[in-house]
């Protein structure tokens, strides 16, 4: 028998609801507390975002150990536990035996249309906690051990590694699905929300500068990669990226430019964003901000172009392709934007 998945209870609504902020409503609405003007100043004046990112989950005792394998380094890197100590690559295997992982009651789901087969659960939840460069790594290690004891103490077990190999520090944070009284962990968006946003504040805590805001309220509208699709790229061996590119390569050669359906639900959402920040600059001035206010609506009117995928993809190329011909002679760059189209 299955455990019922529990969702940890956070603080609500986003501290910052630009799009709330853009609609009418009773004069209770239209003022800005202390924290949401704070927030607002670290958005417009762009302080560093931090990053919260679920990157999946073992479904077997031999894929978390080989989870923990490879953020340790295999052994290089000693794992800091829920307990405060660190284990090298020699004690991994005893501190999972001790998680008890192959007795996992919600392990198991029925399977999927009413078929026999039962399906393997999540067996531990794989967090990725991470700040820009030039964020010093101690203190994004610092809080990540406090987010993990707000979060998980007492109700889930975790572990934890901070990486430096990269420019930006990060923490590979492994919790245990299952909990401690036998319910599971449930990660929604709205979960991952909360804990960006409790990341930045306990970053703050560390006396650095970070926010966490959503990238449509940033004017960003490109998401992030998912994993599997990610890794296939850096090994070049993505066939769905592969083929995008040569239908965005052939619709430039063939009509100059590209079209996306998509596009149109873009303008509509940066429309809303862009509304939602002169909206809330109207506030901050009848509020007396009137120095942010200023902030504000500069910040609106300076948002990145919109831009979808395949325009971005479209962008990318036309750039290759003048960089290229500014480097080749007319001959070999005419066998070059034919390669591309192939």
């Amino acid at each position: 028998m299955t455990r019922r998945p529990i969702r940890i209870q956070g603080n609500g609504r986003p501290l910052l609801d630009i799009f709330s902020a853009g609609r009418a409503g009773t004069q209770s609405r239209l003022h800005f507390s202390r924290a949401h003007i704070e927030q607002i100043a670290r958005t417009v004046r762009r302080t560093p975002e931090v990053m919260v990112k679920v990157t999946g989950g073992g479904t077997s005792s031999g894929s978390v150990s080989a989870h923990f394998a490879y953020i340790s380094r295999h052994g290089e890197l000693e794992i800091e536990t829920d307990e405060g100590e660190r284990i090298s690559e020699e004690a991994q295997k005893e501190f999972l035996e001790d998680w008890h992982l192959e007795l996992t009651a919600g392990q198991y789901r029925a399977g999927r249309d009413g078929k026999l087969d039962a399906r393997k659960a999540k067996l531990v939840h794989k967090i990725v906690l991470s700040m820009p460069a030039p964020t010093p790594p101690e203190k994004v290690l610092a809080a990540a051990r406090n987010f993990a004891r707000e979060k998980f103490a007492l109700q889930h077990r975790y572990a934890m590694v901070l990486h430096t190999d990269r420019p930006h520090p990060h923490v590979h944070m492994v919790v245990k699905a299952e909990g401690e009284h036998g319910r599971r962990l449930h990660i929604d968006k709205e979960m991952l929300r909360e804990w960006r946003e409790d990341f930045a504040r306990m970053m703050r805590e560390q006396g650095i500068a970070a926010n966490a805001t959503p990238r449509v309220t940033r004017g960003r509208s490109k998401g992030t990669t998912k994993d599997p699709m990610y890794r296939a790229q850096r090994r070049g061996a993505s066939t769905a990226l592969r083929h995008q590119v040569t239908s965005v390569a052939r619709e430039l050669k063939e009509t100059g430019t590209v079209r996306d359906p998509s596009r149109k639900k873009l303008l509509e959402t940066r429309k809303a964003v862009v509304d939602g920040w002169i909206r809330a600059a109207d506030i901050l001035d009848r509020q007396g901000e009137v120095s942010l206010a200023g902030d504000v609506r500069y910040f609106a009117k300076h948002l990145p172009p919109v831009l979808t995928d395949r325009e971005r993809m479209a962008a990318a190329i036309l750039n290759h392709l003048d960089r290229r011909r500014a480097a080749l002679p007319a001959e070999k760059m005419r066998a070059a934007e034919y390669d591309t189209t192939r």
